[in-house]
């Protein structure tokens, strides 16, 4: 009876914990985080912390996911559009607002978290779409494009670096020069990006709304697309940078330029740290203030953030996350190792800025937040500014390769932007 009884005791307590591992297992609630960088450490690091996460939050797993920014910026608003996708992203696309999940009542400390963050997090909140007082998430950083130059190469060449009040055509002519006495293969060139091409054409003097809808090309982006168009035809903006890739999809130009094959390279701040790392001592390089115009000299503002979807399942565990992502702690951790202006108020980072050559860069860098257009930053909130970017690619690069002349370019982006008009208005 006695061993009987030891026999169905511990069937019981067999059961019972069989039970509870079941119910744990249930409950266990997994969340994927989509990320995406052009610095693999930051990359790497970002999964590191998604397991310290999980390490101190048992029942929820982050399913981690890193792709390429083209992926993202074309896949993840057709996800949310039809209620699928990740329940956390890193963006850089505003549009994305109506799908934001608000974060606020599900924190542990909500004020810390909206002080910590201040007036950043107003970037992710449009009037009349999401709650003034929301928490949707943060940005994740701050980004300024300017041109990085081959100091090295310039010295070589005897050519003075462009001075702070350059225009586009002196920097151009000037990395033309250079490239010709040194031989480069690639005397100025930008991603293949909306976004980075419109930093000139701001400094042009260039609009893309007028009377509150888009307004494209006006007189200045003409100018601005000719000049573009003539350097392309005299080798000084290579024609292949654009033209390798088709349609719409971004492509990064910084691995040409690591490799010593770019006078200047127009790309932003969030390259500084991985060129520290990639060059190392095989050359001098340096940023270089934006490019004037007839406007002034502008520096195309941007930036990125991490957010939380309201089609998750599982919002307090993605409202966790974001506070762990969000905090001081790891804020001031990414700020400092991965050289990033946060959103967040970090007091006196320590960038860890090993060379000269990042050192100079940032500086620039941070001697031009200043320099933004209130233009462009509003451009940047408005519907449908990303289509606007996707069809100065498309036919930006339709022109570059021969497919459209210079007034068929003009005539095609202006039958964009009014079908983009029309599409905005019948949504509203």
């Amino acid at each position: 009876m006695k061993t009987y009884l030891s026999g169905a005791f511990a069937l019981a307590l067999a059961t019972v914990s069989f039970a509870w591992s079941s119910v744990a297992m249930a409950e266990t609630q997994t969340i994927t985080f989509l990320f995406t960088d052009d610095d693999q450490a930051y990359v790497e690091r970002m999964e590191a912390l998604s397991k310290e996460f999980e390490t101190a939050h048992p029942d929820i797993k982050v399913n981690f996911v890193s792709s390429g920014y083209d992926a993202v910026a074309k896949q993840l608003p057709v996800q949310l559009a039809i209620g699928e996708g990740p329940d956390v992203a890193k963006i850089t696309d505003w549009q994305l607002a109506p799908y934001y999940l608000d974060m606020r009542p599900l924190m542990k400390d909500p004020d810390g978290f909206a002080k910590l963050h201040g007036d950043s997090l107003n970037t992710l909140r449009f009037p009349g779409v999401n709650d003034p007082n929301s928490i949707n998430g943060y940005v994740a950083s701050q980004t300024f494009n300017l041109p990085f130059v081959n100091k090295t190469l310039f010295e070589q060449a005897k050519e003075p670096l462009p001075k702070p009040t350059a225009t586009l055509k002196d920097i151009v002519e000037a990395s033309a020069r250079v490239a010709k006495a040194t031989g480069a293969q690639i005397p100025f060139t930008m991603d293949r990006s909306g976004h980075r091409f419109s930093g000139a054409a701001f400094s042009y003097g260039s609009n893309y709304v007028k009377d509150g809808k888009f307004s494209f090309p006006d007189d200045a982006a003409k100018h601005y697309i000719t000049d573009l168009y003539n350097w392309t035809k005299d080798g000084s903006f290579p024609k292949e940078m654009w033209g390798a890739a088709g349609g719409t999809q971004y492509k990064n130009m910084g691995d040409e330029f690591v490799n010593g094959n770019v006078v200047t390279y127009l790309a932003g701040n969030w390259m500084v740290n991985p060129f520290q790392k990639k060059i190392g001592d095989a050359f001098d390089w340096t940023a270089i203030s934006a490019p004037c115009g007839d406007a002034g000299c502008y520096a195309m503002p941007g930036g990125t953030a991490i957010v939380g979807f309201k089609r998750t399942k599982y919002p307090q565990a993605v409202a966790s996350f974001i506070e762990f992502l969000g905090s001081e702690k790891v804020q001031r951790e990414i700020a400092e190792n991965y050289v990033i202006l946060t959103g967040a108020d970090i007091k006196d980072p320590q960038y860890k800025l090993e060379s000269k050559n990042a050192k100079e860069a940032m500086a620039v860098f941070l001697a031009s937040r200043n320099s933004a257009p209130k233009a462009a930053r509003d451009l940047e909130r408005l519907k449908g500014s990303s289509a606007i970017y996707q069809l100065i690619v498309q036919r930006m690069s339709q022109l570059i390769v021969g497919e459209l002349s210079l007034d068929d370019t003009f005539k095609a982006m202006s039958a964009d932007v009014d079908k983009v008009n029309v599409a905005l208005a019948a949504n509203k």
